[in-house]
């Protein structure tokens, strides 16, 4: 006798936060401990993948920088044919899944199979970088923030000049917001460029371009947090 169809489970594109995992929300918590599979990207902390119950599957599905090895439609149809064979799917993406994290163009094709889905946000790094760097990403100036950026830093911003933008305006790039091993540089549209070459900042890392980045060293608190933990390790 053939068994029948097992009843298809459901996917949760599940936003893992910044990096720090105590940033995680205690939904996306409570996803993961419940997930049979697990398909999650290249930025994810590691630490939260032990949240997950002993002999869940976890795939690794990311995409680094300037290459890509799995192509989006095959992440898709992954997590459609996990989900017709009655699997709990939590799809673990950095940041928050709706801000460059695909979680729509993801959701549409769950939709279109048929698939239940549910988004669960998650701490987008512009929020972390801005506030574990001590700067608001609010200012009545206005503030301009580029995620993915750092390659570019030059071109981006010899454009913001010929914008109209001042070449004095203040900019930080942070890497790694919200780890231990986070770095902050500082400068303006001139300098910006030689700043994050001496300082051989690397990807991940975000833009911050406004006023507001006189506050970081104002209101750096992380600063001596990141002290402590170095102190520990040496």
């Amino acid at each position: 006798m053939k068994p029948a169809n097992p009843q298809p489970g459901k996917v949760y594109i599940t936003g893992a936060g910044p990096g720090d995992s105590q940033l995680l929300t205690l939904r996306a918590k409570a996803v993961i401990e419940l997930a049979d599979t697990i398909l999650f990207d290249n930025l994810v902390n590691q630490d939260i993948l032990d949240w997950a119950k002993p002999g869940v599957e976890k795939i690794f599905v990311g995409k680094l920088p300037y290459c890509s090895v799995i192509t989006q439609e095959t992440i898709n149809q992954w997590m459609v044919d996990k989900a017709l064979e009655g699997k709990q799917v939590v799809r673990l993406k950095g940041g928050d899944p709706m801000i460059f994290g695909r979680g729509a163009e993801e959701a549409a094709f769950l939709k279109e199979n048929g698939i239940e889905f549910e988004i669960v946000p998650g701490v987008t790094s512009a929020l972390a970088a801005g506030a574990y760097s001590g700067i608001p990403m609010t200012h009545r100036d206005g503030t301009i923030v580029f995620y993915m950026g750092v390659k570019n830093i030059g071109e981006i911003a010899s454009h913001l000049v010929n914008a109209g933008k001042s070449v004095e305006t203040l900019v930080a790039v942070v890497e790694n917001g919200s780890l231990p091993q986070q770095k902050v540089v500082t400068g303006n549209l001139t300098t910006i460029s030689q700043e994050v070459e001496a300082a051989n900042i690397g990807t991940p890392a975000l833009i911050i371009v406004g006023e507001v980045v006189k506050y970081h060293q104002e209101i750096n608190w992380f600063n001596s947090i990141q002290e402590q933990y170095q102190q520990r390790i040496a």
